[in-house]
């Protein structure tokens, strides 16, 4: 049985999730509602342990979480340009973001040029837009 198929019954720890129970939640993210997670929940996920997780589910054009995915992506990228590369690995981010722009449909496309945007011009950081979930609801290119 795939994460896709099976139920999700909780975290065991909900400030410190696996990959393995993020991944069950995005799949049956009405079994535990944001509004039950702590608070700024999209900032404590949005780090190096689970990036390459959210970006799975980012990806996925069928995962219910898709949109929490992407957004917790958008923190992640202002997160490591906006510290100059301190907070996450820029090797890292760089790889992500090229993988975007291989594989990714226009959500991902946009969060890849976005990021590339911010980090050749960091003055175009706005809070809402990148750690709100703004360009995520306006799926819109940064020019």
């Amino acid at each position: 049985m795939s994460v896709q198929e099976s139920t999700f019954h909780g975290f065991a720890n909900p400030v410190d999730p696996s990959p393995d129970e993020l991944r069950a939640w995005a799949y049956h993210p009405d079994s535990v509602p944001l509004t039950s997670m702590p608070p700024d929940w999209d900032l404590l996920v949005a780090g190096d342990h689970l990036v390459g997780t959210l970006f799975e589910l980012a990806m996925d054009q069928n995962c219910p979480a898709r949109r929490f995915a992407l957004h917790c992506l958008y923190i992640y990228a202002a997160d490591g340009i906006r510290t100059n590369f301190k907070a996450h690995p820029k090797r890292r981010f760089r790889k992500l973001v090229e993988q975007a722009e291989r594989g990714g449909d226009e959500l991902m496309r946009n969060w890849a040029h976005n990021s590339r945007m911010l980090l050749a011009r960091p003055e175009l950081f706005v809070y809402h837009d990148w750690c709100e979930g703004g360009l995520v609801r306006d799926n819109r290119r940064l020019g």
